[in-house]
């Protein structure tokens, strides 16, 4: 048998075709949307210039997003699942094609933009909460550490890039092609996504949606380390809104506009070192152990962050942030996804996805009045040290997740 290596293993890509056409359609889906995310603010400021308009415009598609998530858990546990993934893309695919004829007229109607952006946020939630409830009967869930490392970097990489692609594209067409590269990409994660087997949701009663929901809830708060990892996961997700102190910093450490994209990519960068180096992960005999002190880390970097006097050293503790940070999101997602029976695997993802959404606009608001009362560094220590300190008290308290070792893997497992 091989000696793992610290590095991310890519074989799963080679061994598992399905598991190579997700990850191919992911990527090019995180392009599209990326594109689009910079793309209806730009519309939406052009139209109106005013900033309340184009927050609301994001709230719109957020709360599509939310309620999305949330049918998207019940329906991937009802319905055949590769069906639904096709059927959620190709109809966020019209949304974009909407989006780009709309901002083709003379006149583009703001209301459609707002209507369309609910549209979209509502259907690419269904989606991807299917992708998620998806991945463990595509690569084993012996293979979920792995999947889950390989998607992130995906991830990190498609969310750096699209914002780069999505500002040449208007300033040298307009936002009108920004929609229609949007819709193309959609078009081309369709005819990928066609290659996935049939993937039928585990037999469960009929109940009414609200039920069945309710039943997921119910899951998180009578299987205690499922419950925990997620709580562990959402206050990560809230640290992670630091950004909105970002412009409010710069004049601190003397940062020009065109360094201040530093910043902002230096989370997703040390996230992006963390998937490249969790070849080990799996292999971890405590992995509540390792989300509860990864997190910790997380926060104590955050605090670190609004103490440091030099652009660099402040650089240096958001990329430590993004590194603790992916840690704790790719263990918590494999003990998630592990723990959790298929019957249950929809409804949990969207859940626990829903979370993150919410935890990062709850995280925004919480730091924004931080910073109206003190100054933006001082905001981001104080924040930053409140989470340490609450970090360490739930490690105090979750003992079950601390301790929880996962059964030893069987001799078939090792030999494979």
């Amino acid at each position: 048998m091989n000696k793992p290596s610290h590095f991310i293993d890519l074989s799963l890509l080679k061994s598992h075709p399905a598991f190579r056409a997700v990850f191919i359609a992911r990527f090019i889906s995180i392009v599209a949307l990326g594109m689009l995310a910079v793309a209806v603010p730009v519309q939406i400021q052009q139209m109106t210039k005013s900033p309340l308009l184009v927050g609301l415009g994001v709230t719109v598609a957020a709360c599509g997003m939310f309620i999305g998530l949330l049918a998207g858990g019940v329906l991937a546990d009802r319905y055949e699942r590769k069906k639904l993934i096709l059927f959620a893309r190709s109809t966020c695919g019209l949304g974009f094609v909407g989006l780009a004829i709309n901002a083709a007229l003379p006149e583009p109607s703001l209301t459609a933009v707002y209507l369309l952006g609910l549209w979209d946020g509502f259907f690419g939630a269904i989606g991807v909460t299917a992708l998620l409830a998806a991945t463990p009967a595509l690569v084993g869930r012996e293979n979920l550490m792995q999947a889950g490392a390989i998607t992130m970097l995906s991830v990190r990489f498609g969310s750096i890039l699209s914002p780069a692609i999505a500002g040449m594209v208007i300033a040298s067409g307009g936002v009108v092609w920004n929609f229609v590269l949007a819709a193309l990409g959609t078009l081309l994660t369709v005819l990928t996504l066609l290659k996935l087997p049939m993937l039928p949701p585990p037999p469960q009663p009929r109940e009414h949606p609200l039920k069945s929901l309710a039943t997921g809830v119910q899951f998180l708060f009578t299987t205690p380390l499922v419950g925990m990892a997620a709580l562990m996961g959402a206050l990560v997700t809230l640290a992670s809104a630091i950004r909105v102190l970002y412009p409010a910093l710069a004049p601190h450490w003397e940062v020009s506009a065109d360094r201040l994209g530093l910043m902002f990519a230096a989370v997703p960068l040390g996230a992006a070192i963390g998937a490249v180096t969790s070849g080990r992960l799996a292999q971890a005999a405590r992995p509540g152990l390792l989300i509860l002190s990864s997190a910790i880390a997380s926060f104590l970097a955050l605090g670190l962050f609004g103490l440091m006097p030099d652009f660099p050293l402040a650089l240096l503790c958001l990329v430590a942030f993004g590194y603790f940070s992916s840690i704790t999101s790719l263990v918590q997602y494999t003990l998630i996804q592990a723990l959790t029976p298929d019957a249950l695997l929809g409804r949990i993802n969207s859940l626990w996805t829903a979370q993150n959404v919410t935890g990062d606009a709850l995280g925004a608001a919480l730091i924004g009045g931080i910073g109206a009362w003190l100054l933006p560094q001082q905001a981001a220590a104080v924040f930053g040290f409140a989470a340490t300190l609450l970090g360490v008290l739930m490690w105090l308290v979750m003992g079950s997740l601390r301790r929880y070792q996962p059964p030893a893997v069987t001799l078939a497992e090792e030999a494979s």
